[in-house]
């Protein structure tokens, strides 16, 4: 990761067919944009590759999960089930829509733990919020059979682990929906973009009239005959960025397979060492390869690590989420203080501090001897080498002084 990496010709030629065109925007100007319709092209390439029944494109992973919530009728009052450990757009999607974010506890699959999940449901709760972080899988079992048993929406922010599988099933078409982001350092990028994937009907009208300022697009070519059944936003995707995704899409396989390979060979540098374990992945084949995400024993030799590799210029592409300050809960002040730009209603205010301010404990043995190390795509067989010697290197120096054991 991330597409960006390899980018070429194939793009350029993608977003110069709608240059010549001079349309930019994804509906009307029928006749003037000579057939170029990225945006559907997309859309369907998107259900083709990832099983989807439909797909809409919005303008980012976050509108994705902001139209997604609305579509599925999650709003005031509800709550929302999410991992104290996610991008702070999966809290800012629930708050957008007046729902309560209840953050609970991740395992060492380092997503939701379905024990956690279970504990907070509430007579409140509305939907479950699986975040499939750093390219690989919640337990998807686990959490549609809670679902079930309680009649909740289960929604995948699948935004992280684009081409990541669960048996057989691609991540973000298991639920009632799933989203994907397609910013800049996505596995397959859009420059900025998102989906919402449903097998629901409904949702995904839903979903097409919300992210168009309620649009039925009912109208034919003329957008002013177009009814609006309910109020919507503006959360549409570009034609230019719709022509990059089409153009990535098509090289997916491509990425997958050079993550793939790139990440064994990291991971088995890093198996040298007996004191080093990786994440518990519920899929193993499922996996995107897009991190290699490993632990350490303790959190004082985890931060010493990660200290010495800064000292050393090795740090970068290595994240100890930790001290992560837009990833993990210990970090998010603002979340715990409920600091908004608009007013939120008192209760709603209550609400977010108290569950944003709760014990993480069990969270944090996990998150504090955590670092992942992204994946690229162009790294050499070489230079994997040498970063794998470089990190080994620095965790036995850490080891030797603090008179643990090889």
């Amino acid at each position: 990761m991330p597409g960006f990496e390899l980018w070429s010709d194939k793009e350029r030629k993608e977003v110069n067919d709608v240059l010549e065109t001079g349309i930019l925007m994804r509906y009307g100007f029928d006749g003037s944009r000579k057939g170029i319709w990225k945006s559907k092209e997309l859309e369907t390439a998107i259900c083709e590759t990832f099983g989807s029944k439909y797909a809409q494109l919005t303008s980012s992973g976050t509108a994705a999960l902001t139209t997604a919530m609305s579509a599925l009728g999650i709003g005031y009052g509800d709550e929302v089930i999410t991992p104290c450990f996610t991008f702070v757009a999966s809290f800012e999607a629930i708050l957008s829509v007046g729902a309560v974010p209840v953050l609970v506890d991740v395992d060492d699959t380092l997503t939701l733990n379905p024990a956690a999940v279970r504990k907070a449901i509430t007579p409140k709760t509305k939907a479950v919020m699986a975040v499939h972080m750093c390219g690989s899988m919640a337990d998807m079992d686990a959490l549609l059979a809670i679902c079930k048993e309680h009649n909740l929406v289960l929604l995948e922010d699948a935004c992280q682990s684009i081409g990541g599988t669960y048996k057989g099933k691609s991540l973000g078409t298991i639920g009632d929906a799933g989203t994907f982001s397609f910013d800049f350092v996505k596995t397959m990028t859009c420059g900025e973009g998102g989906v919402i994937m449903t097998n629901r009907e409904e949702v995904y009208t839903k979903s097409d009239g919300y992210t168009d300022h309620g649009h039925d697009h009912k109208g034919g070519a003329d957008r002013g005959a177009d009814l609006h059944p309910f109020i919507g936003y503006n959360y549409r995707i570009s034609e230019l960025h719709a022509a990059v995704g089409l153009a990535q899409i098509k090289r997916l396989n491509e990425f997958l397979g050079i993550q793939k390979k790139n990440h064994a060979q990291l991971k088995n540098i890093l198996a040298q060492i007996p004191e080093v374990s990786f994440r518990r992945i519920p899929d193993p084949e499922g996996d995107s390869y897009s991190f290699v995400s490993w632990f350490l024993p303790t959190e004082e030799i985890t931060r010493a690590v990660v200290n010495e590799m800064k000292a050393q210029g090795i740090l970068p592409g290595n994240f100890y989420w930790f001290d992560n300050n837009w990833h993990y809960i210990r970090k998010w002040d603002h979340l715990k203080n409920s600091i908004t730009l608009n007013s939120l209603h008192p209760d709603l205010k209550a609400q977010v501090i108290h569950h944003a301010s709760k014990d993480f404990a069990a969270s944090d043995g996990v998150m504090g001897r955590c670092i992942s190390t992204a994946i690229s795509l162009v790294w050499t067989e070489e230079q994997i080498q040498e970063k794998g010697e470089k990190i080994v290197a620095v965790i036995k120096k850490v080891l030797s002084e603090q008179s643990v054991s090889l």
